[in-house]
């Protein structure tokens, strides 16, 4: 068993990202993002994951809005093009699962 610590950095700073874990072919990312921070477009390699612990995170996936809240998971598929913007503060968790 292992435990990851994710301490809230939003106090310090309006953008922090952090590598939490990485496994064979999984990387585990903790975002966080304060109100109206923007990532720009990009894309992954590898499928990905958004699970929001706190926050709203709005994204764009190829031209398509999504609002990703607690309790909401959201999956892309490799090379799926996206930018997201905060909402309101945010701490999520970016799952890459390459094939």
């Amino acid at each position: 068993m292992e435990l990851f610590e994710m301490p809230n950095q939003l106090d310090n700073k309006k953008k922090h990202v952090q590598k939490v874990a990485k496994f064979e072919k999984t990387n585990i990312v903790n975002m966080q993002l304060g109100a109206g921070e923007e990532i720009s477009e990009h894309d992954a390699d590898a499928d990905v994951l958004i699970i929001v612990n706190s926050g709203r995170v709005e994204f764009t996936v190829e031209g398509t809005v999504a609002e990703v809240s607690t309790g909401v998971m959201m999956r892309m598929t490799p090379k799926e093009k996206h930018s997201l913007k905060a909402i309101e503060d945010s701490n999520f968790l970016v799952i890459q699962i390459k094939q």
